[in-house]
């Protein structure tokens, strides 16, 4: 190690432990800076002009000791179940496509989005609400939201209730979210919880398709939640030995998912099944990211649907393709269009209610340097990275949240483990105290 450390100097790469310190310092000096407030999900008083949306939630997430943020990051043994109802602001003072954070707690409905209800019930419960809403519903149909890669909680709940609302969709909500540690530098672990997370997705997918009362099912998934979405119904499609046709549509926005690896999902889930849009925008530089990492393949969000040969496979398919490319709508990454674009967003609802855009990647200024001097999450590049980014994070509130998580990923053991092994002994704990394993 000292050998290491001694090359490393010779070449003029700062030594680690300094830059951790460093980095730290900086971090500490900043804690006090004001940003976005978490535990946003404490319920308030219902404001009569404001618009409300019930959804009901399922998640393979564990417990969050604060109230206000309910689920954490890490995973849990088994799913939870949770009815929520959210309320936007008028439209006279917020933007179709927004999700208006409070910069204050409590939130003011008027003006923020807020939680009215969040309360954790039992699957017996769960199927209760959902029998009773659709049972309510216009047309019986199910509309299931799977968010993407760097997600809290809260961010999940608040894009959907946006989409929902945006959209003008008739269905009855539901969140499957998976754990996401709402980390940049946790793209693996994030990744992992998809795996993780299938065959809870595959169960509520089962169950959808046992209820009579449903009639339709629709699903949006985001991002890296495409990878969840496909290989959830992958499975269902091979343990049935098919798809049931009242699953109509599935949206695709802005897919992390290997193209190649697409094709035989597709082919595995046999020629009866669902309705595909896919969603793509060649200026996502989040997924020019991805595709670096995965070896260079074309990532299926990413692709220009009238070269060769993916206008030719896509045809064959019967899928339809909405290209985003020239769409101005969106983060610094161009990876959210299809939920912050009015005219997208009303396109979804439009789909929805014929037939039957999500991460909100908070990342700042600060985030984009740990990532580039990061590269393959080498050691000596991450601490020089959150070094540099430090003055950043003085004035940009996204990189001041996320400081904290990039510090303590790098400054945690390398054959440390925080979910799968060490994690075992935190599931064994209380609920209450489930949340001292979290990042």
């Amino acid at each position: 190690m000292k050998r290491h450390l001694a090359r490393n100097a010779k070449a003029g790469v700062p030594p680690i432990r300094p830059l951790l310190a460093c980095a730290a310092w900086s971090f500490v000096l900043l804690y006090g800076c004001a940003g976005r407030p978490t535990g946003v999900l404490e319920p308030v008083a219902a404001n009569p002009s404001a618009a409300q949306v019930e959804m009901l939630v399922t998640t393979t997430r564990s417990r969050a000791e604060k109230p206000g943020e309910m689920f954490s990051g890490e995973r849990a043994l088994s799913p939870t179940f949770a009815e929520m109802t959210v309320s936007i602001p008028p439209d006279t003072v917020r933007k179709a496509g927004e999700v208006a954070w409070p910069s204050k707690l409590p939130p003011n409905p008027e003006t923020d989005f807020a939680t009215l209800k969040a309360v954790e019930v039992d699957r017996g419960a769960a199927e209760k609400w959902l029998n009773t809403h659709v049972r309510k519903s216009p047309d019986g149909s199910v509309f299931v939201f799977i968010h993407g890669f760097n997600n809290h909680f809260e961010d999940a709940v608040f894009r959907f209730a946006q989409i929902i609302h945006d959209s003008g969709a008739r269905s009855v909500p539901v969140l499957a979210t998976w754990p996401s540690r709402g980390s940049l530098l946790a793209y693996g672990y994030d990744r992992e919880s998809t795996n993780y997370t299938r065959n809870a997705v595959e169960r509520l997918f089962q169950y959808l398709a046992r209820d009579p009362e449903v009639k339709e099912v629709s699903i949006l998934a985001h991002s890296m939640g495409n990878w969840l979405a496909l290989e959830s119904l992958r499975q269902m499609a091979i343990r049935n030995d098919g798809l049931p046709a009242k699953f109509r549509n599935v949206m695709l926005a802005a897919p992390d998912v290997d193209v190649d690896v697409f094709g035989s999902q597709i082919a595995d889930m046999g020629k009866q099944r669902p309705r595909f849009t896919l969603f793509v925008s060649r200026d996502d530089r989040a997924l020019a990211v991805s595709r670096r990492v995965w070896g260079n393949v074309s990532r299926l969000g990413a692709i220009d649907p009238e070269q060769s040969p993916y206008k030719e496979e896509l045809a064959a398919n019967g899928i339809t393709v909405v290209d985003l490319t020239k769409i101005k709508a969106g983060d610094n990454l161009h990876h959210t269009k299809f939920a912050e674009s009015p005219k997208i967003v009303r396109l979804i609802g439009s789909r929805l209610s014929s037939g039957q855009t999500l991460t909100d990647s908070r990342l700042g200024l600060g985030d984009h340097i740990v990532a580039a001097t990061a590269g393959a999450a080498h050691t000596v590049g991450t601490a020089a990275g959150l070094v540099v980014a430090a003055p950043a994070a003085i004035v940009d509130q996204n990189t001041r949240r996320n400081y904290v998580h990039h510090v303590e990923a790098l400054a945690e053991p390398s054959g440390a483990t925080r979910s799968d092994t060490a994690g075992i002994t935190c599931r064994q704990e209380s609920p209450a105290r489930s949340g001292h394993c979290n990042p």
